[in-house]
């Protein structure tokens, strides 16, 4: 009798669509802190920094939120928690990288002596994020280097000072805070982890009072 063999079977299952990741609430909270990072992009070139502030602030708003909301989600497979880990640095380069990048070359006029910091600190980025994502932290509420979402938090605090310094003198300043985040990003140092507890509450009050600010400087 002849064996009958069966044919081996090469497929590989299907991945699902990139669209369906959008079907997750922890991936949209991203997003959301990605479409602030654009209007906070936006304004600022426009030469608007209290509406980039208020940009700015919501993009680490949601920042600190999409990790929050990923950890209650029930279900999610490995490879779901995957994505949204990779989409959240892609973004936070966005949000804490360029866009301070560019807050910094719009206050300078685009002068091309503000390109070397404005480089630094999206370079950082890269290398802190690069490293973050094959290191991971140090431990379970330690960070080596500082988070790049403190980029955010330093600069909607920074501004808040504009109108009691002179255009000129703030432009420095500016330059001088830009370098010294992009340093600390990537400095050999320890720094903690703050995203969860008490202080997600800190920085839910931190933007609405932020945001109250600068909306009032929009007014004035």
């Amino acid at each position: 009798m002849t064996a009958i063999i069966e044919p081996e079977n090469d497929s590989v299952a299907t991945p699902p669509s990139i669209l369906s990741y959008v079907n997750d609430l922890a991936n949209l909270c991203s997003l959301a802190g990605l479409l602030s990072a654009v209007l906070a992009i936006y304004f600022a070139i426009l030469g608007n920094f209290p509406a980039a502030m208020i940009g700015l602030v919501w993009a680490v708003f949601f920042d600190w939120s999409d990790g929050n909301i990923a950890r209650r989600m029930k279900g999610r497979t490995d490879k779901q928690r995957l994505f949204g880990g990779q989409m959240d640095s892609l973004i936070d380069i966005v949000s804490f990288g360029v866009c301070p990048a560019v807050v910094l070359l719009s206050y300078g006029d685009f002068s091309p002596w503000f390109l070397p910091g404005a480089f630094m600190i999206v370079a950082a980025g890269v290398l802190r994020l690069s490293y973050f994502n094959v290191y991971g932290l140090v431990d379970k509420t330690t960070f080596n280097g500082l988070a790049i979402d403190n980029n955010g938090i330093f600069l909607v605090l920074f501004f808040a000072f504009s109108s009691l310094i002179s255009d000129s003198a703030f432009s420095v300043l500016l330059y001088i805070l830009v370098v010294t985040l992009a340093a600390l990003n990537v400095a050999p140092i320890k720094t903690p982890k703050l995203s969860g507890g008490i202080w997600y509450y800190v920085i839910v009050s931190y933007t609405l009072i932020a945001t109250l600010f600068y909306a009032w400087q929009l007014q004035m």
